[in-house]
């Protein structure tokens, strides 16, 4: 039993992992504004499947990492991405029951947000422009929703997370 929980943990970890490999890989040019939000994604998958694990303080602690990682404002990333999974968390059964296409929207929706609210944090503390084009990043997210929660959920099944 003990090595069944060690397991699934290592599993969640490794996906946040590299969830957060390729949120910093770097992206050649005007690509760079559509880039997916993979943490946002992996994130919101893990909060509507076991919400009892993965929750506000998880989206925190890889925020933070995420700030770590590119190098800006330590907390930006972290808080904005805890609001957002709030609004996942408290909001998971409706999600949940929802037809997958409706909840790509909603990630659409909830990436948009993501995108605003990181950008009106860092404006507060640097003058920045904001680019409208980062925007699309949603569409991005909610084409590969579908295919990452089936890939996500094939994952859980095959290693018996509960």
């Amino acid at each position: 039993m003990a090595n069944r929980v060690l397991s699934s943990r290592l599993v969640i970890v490794t996906s946040f992992l590299i969830a957060l490999i390729l949120q910093t890989i770097p992206w050649p040019g005007m690509l760079d504004l559509i880039r997916p939000a993979w943490l946002l994604l992996v994130l919101c998958y893990w909060v509507l499947a076991l919400p009892h694990r993965v929750n506000v303080g998880t989206a925190l602690v890889l925020g933070l990492l995420w700030d770590l990682l590119l190098g800006s404002t330590l907390g930006i990333r972290g808080m904005m991405l805890s609001i957002i999974i709030y609004i996942v968390a408290i909001n998971f059964l409706v999600l949940r029951n929802m037809a997958l296409w409706q909840q790509a929207i909603i990630i659409a929706l909830l990436s948009i947000g993501l995108e605003l609210l990181i950008f009106g944090g860092e404006f507060l503390i640097q003058d920045i422009t904001f680019n409208p084009l980062s925007l699309w990043s949603g569409l991005i997210n909610c084409i590969l929703w579908p295919w990452m929660f089936l890939l996500m959920r094939r994952v859980r099944r095959h290693w018996q997370i509960k």
